[in-house]
């Protein structure tokens, strides 16, 4: 992450950058609005069940596995092709994802190292699982063709990271996870899984800080919608470490978590309809 936020707060100086605010504000708005439906007063738990599903195919789809919603919901086995095996991936990432909230305040080191190693399906015989990237090895990532940082670099950002979120910030969660997710896509710490990791993460930061506790606004859901070529490009705003830059890819987020939003209010007025 390249700032020049004060070494306070980096993430609370992010969240005063020109037009954060207001993504910052429509997006509590659009989550309120979700939360105050008629239907998540008594039938919350399908919300988050449809909103794990939906998310975890959308990250599929960016990472190259774009496979119908209802191709996903009939599948039992993952372990077959390539596609197959990333949406295994995703399904089983969002699942864990509220298992480690606890953890990833005190130790998201643990964290990422655990959702690699769920990400790679318990691979426990390939000595790169659930561990970073050693001198040498390289990172699968179809979407993001930015230059590879070296592992000394990801060590250190790692570290960086990692501490950000230990100390705490005052910054909105949508800056903060915005910036977990962008700074994951950047090192691509582990040989595999990065994207979903960082998206997975993201999730984790929205659910963990309050805005979304029970995960029905699902941000993978709006980053599909708007497109592998918008993600790349909002995510080259945050790699450049410009404020315009930063700005341009926490809104992007921002809008990813209201599309999910409307994804959610759509499966409850469903639900209320009786049609779902």
């Amino acid at each position: 992450m390249s700032t020049n936020a004060s070494p306070a707060d980096p993430l609370a100086t992010l969240g005063a950058l020109p037009g954060v605010a207001g993504s910052v504000d429509s997006v509590r708005k659009a989550v309120d609005r979700v939360y105050g439906h008629r239907v998540m007063r008594r039938r919350s738990g399908e919300i988050t069940s449809e909103a794990a599903l939906r998310g975890a195919r959308a990250s599929a789809a960016l990472s190259g596995a774009d496979w119908a919603l209802e191709e996903v919901r009939r599948r039992t086995d993952f372990s077959g092709e390539p596609e197959a095996r990333t949406v295994g991936a995703a399904l089983r990432l969002t699942a864990e994802a509220g298992q480690l909230l606890s953890i990833w305040r005190q130790s998201p080191l643990r964290v990422l190292a655990r959702l690699h190693l769920v990400a790679a399906g318990g691979a426990s015989d390939d000595a790169s699982v659930g561990r970073p990237r050693l001198a040498g090895e390289n990172a699968d990532e179809p979407l993001i063709e930015s230059p590879l940082p070296d592992a000394d670099e990801v060590a250190g950002r790692l570290d960086g990271l990692a501490a950000l979120i230990i100390e705490g910030s005052e910054a909105p969660a949508l800056v903060s996870a915005a910036v977990v997710h962008g700074e994951l896509l950047a090192l691509r710490p582990f040989v595999s899984c990065n994207g979903l990791i960082a998206r997975t993460a993201e999730r984790i930061v929205l659910i963990g800080s309050g805005l979304d506790p029970k995960a029905i606004c699902p941000a993978e859901v709006g980053h599909a919608e708007q497109g592998r070529a918008a993600y790349a490009a909002a995510f080259e705003g945050y790699l450049s470490g410009t404020p315009e830059g930063m700005a341009a890819w926490i809104a992007h987020c921002g809008r990813s978590v209201e599309l999910g939003v409307r994804e959610s209010t759509a499966v409850c007025e469903a639900l209320q309809r009786g049609a779902a």
